[in-house]
C-alpha cells in the first residue's frame, strides 16, 4: 500500500449501541496491528443509545495489511453488535459537480480544489446549460451540458449517470443546479449527493427561497447544505449560515448577500464529507470536529 517511508493513514467510523469499554477496546485492537490514533471523535446519541466514533488513524513505520486491520477491527466490532467502515487515504476521492446557470459555488469549489483546499479530483462539471461551459474551460475540467425537458427527466439522468459511472464518481454535488433529480438517481448516491439550499431549512424549501422570504420580512436569511434525499430539501443537514438583512433589502439585495454564505456552506459541507467527518444517524448527520 506504501513504502516505509511513507505514513499511510485511514479514517475509521463506527456505530453500534453504547456501553462500557468501546473507546478502549477499539484503541486496543488498532495498537495490535501498530495503529497510531492522531485523533478521535465520538458522540453518544442518548434517545437511541448509540456510539458514534470518527478515529483517525496512522502507521508512520510500515504499511499495514489491510486483512489484520480489517481482522482486529472485526472482533471488536462481533463483540459490540457494531457496523464500521474504513476509508485509506492514500488517493484523493473523486466528485463531480452539477451547475445550471449561477457560477458562485462552481468558482469556490473550483478554486479550493486547485489550491489543495479540498482533497479530491474534479473529473467533470456537468449543466443542464452552457453557460458555465468558459469557467470549466478555464479550470481545465471537462464540461458536459446534458440538456434536461424538466425535473426528473429519465432520459437526461441516464446520460448523466453514464457519465458518472465513467468517471468512476465517489461524490455528486449540486452547486446550485435548479433541477430535482428522482428518487431512482438518488438511491444511487445515497449519502453521496450534497445540495446547497439557498435558505435556512426548514424555512422557505422549494422554489423562490428570496422572494418568499421577502415577502415574510426575514430579518436573516441563510444558505443550508444537506444531503439530497427522494423528499424535496429535507435531506439531513450537513452545514448552515446566515447573514442579516432589513426591510430596505430588495430580493436582489438578499440573493447578493446570500450568495456569499451559499459558497462557503456548501464549501465546507464538502470538505467534512471528504474527510469522513459526517455520520448519518436516524435522519441526522453528525459531524465530528
Amino acid at each position: 500500500m506504501s513504502n516505509a517511508d511513507t505514513p499511510v493513514q485511514a479514517v475509521i467510523l463506527v456505530s453500534c449501541p453504547d456501553q462500557p469499554g468501546i473507546v478502549a477496546k477499539l484503541a486496543g485492537a488498532l495498537h495490535e496491528v501498530g495503529g497510531n490514533i492522531l485523533d478521535a471523535s465520538q458522540h453518544t446519541d442518548v434517545s437511541s443509545r448509540t456510539f458514534l466514533q470518527r478515529i483517525h488513524v496512522s502507521w508512520p513505520h510500515d504499511s499495514p495489511e489491510p486483512e489484520a486491520v480489517q481482522e482486529a477491527i472485526d472482533e471488536t466490532a462481533a463483540e459490540f453488535e457494531m457496523t464500521w467502515r474504513i476509508r485509506w487515504q492514500q488517493s484523493p476521492r473523486r466528485v463531480a459537480i452539477f451547475v445550471s446557470r449561477q457560477d458562485h459555488c462552481l468558482h469556490d469549489l473550483l478554486l479550493l480544489q486547485r489550491d489543495g483546499a479540498l482533497q479530491c479530483r474534479i473529473p467533470l462539471i456537468i449543466s443542464n446549460h452552457k453557460d458555465l461551459e468558459e469557467v470549466a474551460d478555464r479550470f481545465g475540467v471537462p464540461f458536459h451540458h446534458v440538456p434536461v425537458q424538466g425535473s426528473v427527466d429519465e432520459d437526461a439522468e441516464a446520460g448523466q449517470i453514464s457519465l458518472l459511472s465513467a468517471h468512476d464518481i465517489d461524490l455528486v454535488v449540486l452547486a446550485r443546479y435548479m433541477r430535482v433529480l428522482s428518487p431512482k438517481f438518488i438511491s444511487q448516491y445515497e449519502s453521496r449527493i450534497i445540495n446547497i439550499h439557498h435558505s435556512f431549512l426548514p424555512a422557505f424549501a422549494g422554489g423562490r427561497p428570496y422572494h418568499q422570504a421577502h415577502v415574510k420580512g426575514v430579518k436573516l436569511v441563510g444558505a443550508t447544505a444537506h444531503y439530497a434525499t427522494a423528499e424535496l430539501d429535507a435531506g439531513p443537514i450537513i452545514e448552515q449560515g446566515v447573514i442579516r438583512v432589513s426591510h430596505r433589502d430588495s430580493v436582489t439585495d438578499m440573493e447578493r448577500k446570500g450568495s456569499d454564505i451559499e459558497r462557503t456552506v456548501l464549501a465546507r459541507a464538502v470538505r467534512w464529507h471528504l474527510e469522513d467527518r459526517i455520520v448519518v444517524h436516524d435522519g441526522r448527520a453528525i459531524v465530528f470536529d
